[in-house]
């Protein structure tokens, strides 16, 4: 099958619906809620009345039934508005619904998908620790089974939306001596006794978003919550920013082009010297990379999405699409500021929220070092893409028409 890069009437109906409501229920009010550090659970209910906190799990676990590059396009509008809201559909569709569609058995699908593609629970993911970034194998949180349940013990940082998850999707070590290989994932409730959690300030930025640390002290989680087999914990969180990482590449998108639209206009607006600004060409040089970014990183992560259509290994593309779009989103929102000159220092104008927000993404969900790491030995032939046990159902699923 050939890739077709121009959009379909249904994606880009989905794209006008998402870029309205980001127009009226984001953008308005994001400098106050970036400036109190404010994050709002009721944007959440309304993208779940849209049916897009489920845009791509298929309709038989109350989820829309849309491709998976309809999710980048809506990653990719969320994010123009802020990281904060693209953040949340990334963690609860990417990294724990789209994972439990993938390796849930059917019950743990009808108790936990279904609701979460709904938008009736909120579904986080706890892997990160204080000691356990992206040396994984190094965490401490362990999990013991006692007769029909295991009894977990640790700690998670990092985790978004942890002050409004209903589940996360928690691994633990079963085994200390087997390294990754004794890695488990657990679906474990907020509701569940010994789970305690606690948000972090003073971010640099995404302060728009809820971001935290999980304790579990002596929490009993029924066998049934188990997701895959003992062991398998590794191999379902790699399968996990698979999905997260595809999102958060998608996000990278839409920061690039609200550096560029943000810039663009300004160029037209402010003048130096007798003339707009955009006559200048070492701002035109600025404006170009924007540019050429922005569309070699839309080419990047829509690769992978069609790769994911197909029911595919993506790891390699994906990596490469985190890796090259959040760099170049980065570096867009550099230069929107530097474009905007003292102006783009203040929030007076929202290039220094893109600046802030855009570190965070270089660093999440593996950072760039260990996508340049990956890509050199994806290069090098020192590592390949082996199928997993599961791979995510192809698209197309059965289809619903999003609500306008």
């Amino acid at each position: 099958m050939m890739m077709n890069f121009e959009l379909t009437e249904e994606q880009q109906s989905v794209q006008k619906m998402v870029r309205k409501f980001v127009d009226k229920e984001i953008i308005p009010y994001i400098q106050e809620w970036d400036r109190n550090g404010e994050f709002q659970p009721a944007v959440l209910k309304k993208l779940a009345d849209l049916q897009l906190m489920g845009v791509c799990i298929p309709e038989e676990y109350g989820g829309a039934g849309m491709d998976y590059n309809t999710l980048a396009i809506v990653c990719a509008e969320l994010e123009r508005g802020d990281t904060a809201y693209r953040t949340a559909v990334s963690v609860h569709t990417g990294l724990n619904s789209m994972t439990l569609l993938q390796w849930g058995t059917e019950e743990q699908k009808q108790k936990y998908l279904v609701p979460q593609a709904k938008g009736e629970r909120i579904g986080a993911f706890g892997l990160t620790e204080p000691d356990a970034g992206s040396d994984v194998a190094a965490m401490k949180s362990t999990a013991r089974r006692d007769g029909d349940a295991y009894i977990l013990n640790g700690s998670k940082t990092w985790i978004s939306l942890c002050d409004y998850a209903d589940n996360f999707l928690i691994f633990a070590k079963t085994d200390h001596d087997a390294a990754h290989k004794g890695i488990t994932a657990f679906i474990v409730e907020r509701t569940f006794p010994g789970v305690v959690t606690k948000g972090i300030k003073g971010k640099l930025g995404i302060r728009a978003g809820n971001t935290g640390e999980v304790f579990l002290t002596d929490v009993r989680v029924p066998i049934e919550n188990r997701l895959g087999e003992e062991g398998e914990g590794f191999k379902i969180a790699m399968a996990a920013l698979d999905n997260g990482r595809f999102t958060v590449a998608a996000g990278a998108v839409g920061l690039i082009e609200a550096s560029l639209e943000a810039s663009v206009k300004y160029c037209h607006e402010r003048k130096t010297f007798g003339k707009e600004i955009g006559k200048h060409q070492l701002v035109q040089q600025m404006i170009a990379k924007m540019s050429a970014d922005l569309e070699i990183s839309r080419l990047l992560v829509y690769k992978a999405g069609w790769l994911k259509n197909q029911g595919k290994r993506n790891t390699r593309e994906t990596s490469l699409a985190k890796w090259i779009s959040c760099n170049a989103a980065f570096e867009a929102a550099n230069n929107a500021v530097q474009v905007h000159g003292a102006y783009g220092y203040s929030d007076e104008y929202p290039v220094e929220r893109f600046l802030r927000n855009s570190k965070a993404p270089v660093i999440y969900e593996g950072t760039r070092e260990v996508h340049t790491v990956m890509q050199g030995e994806y290069a090098l032939g020192y590592r390949e893409d082996k199928p997993l046990r599961q791979m995510l159902p192809a698209w197309p699923f059965e289809q619903v028409s999003l609500q306008k």
